[in-house]
């Protein structure tokens, strides 16, 4: 099964709330499940940012499992895989001039060409609340999951040590996140 397949049939099975089925739909309208990851962080092909969701995905589980937490399905599902959905339509390919064998060729990349420039965790959040309602820890959890690269924390804010505290997820989320980018994932060069 590749990572499309297993990133739908983990959402069809554990997200039900009202608007999921909205929300897959307009995820599918997208590029989301061909965009990259990342420019050049990790998962930075075509189809990475679907990989990387999956991963993070059953990172989160272990995770909590290990904690011996209680999250339920949905939550996990919900946080996990739409975590990156601010990623979607972010992305193009561009060409650079490379020197390969002693000749000039056009080599692609991609480059961020973001057309609704509203943060990351927070685009995340913004994004999914217009299809369906997400509990407060699960807000949490998507918004601040990049922890302390985060450019808000970056400029100063405290806010990130007090989500941390306050909504667990959040921790366990980054956590699964950055585990994820720099232990299961890979780049491309």
């Amino acid at each position: 099964m590749g990572a499309k397949e297993e990133f739908i049939s983990i959402y069809q099975q554990n997200i039900k709330r009202e608007g999921a089925d909205k929300l897959l739909a307009w995820l599918e309208s997208t590029d989301f499940f061909t965009c990259p990851a990342s420019t050049k962080f990790h998962s930075n092909f075509e189809g990475g940012l679907v990989e990387h969701s999956v991963k993070v995905y059953h990172r989160l589980k272990k995770i909590i499992a290990t904690e011996q937490m209680s999250y339920n399905d949905e939550t996990i599902a919900i946080t996990a895989l739409l975590h990156d959905v601010c990623k979607a339509n972010t992305y193009k390919v561009d060409y650079r001039n490379v020197k390969r064998d002693g000749e000039w060729v056009k080599e692609p990349y991609y480059s961020v060409d973001d057309q609704l420039p509203y943060g990351h965790g927070e685009k995340s959040v913004y994004i999914i609340s217009g299809f369906m309602k997400l509990t407060r820890e699960e807000a949490m959890a998507i918004n601040w999951h990049m922890g302390p690269y985060d450019t808000r924390v970056m400029g100063g804010s405290f806010a990130l040590a007090d989500a941390f505290k306050k909504f667990p997820l959040s921790l366990m989320m980054f956590i699964a996140d950055i585990g994820s980018s720099y232990l299961d994932e890979t780049i491309k060069k």
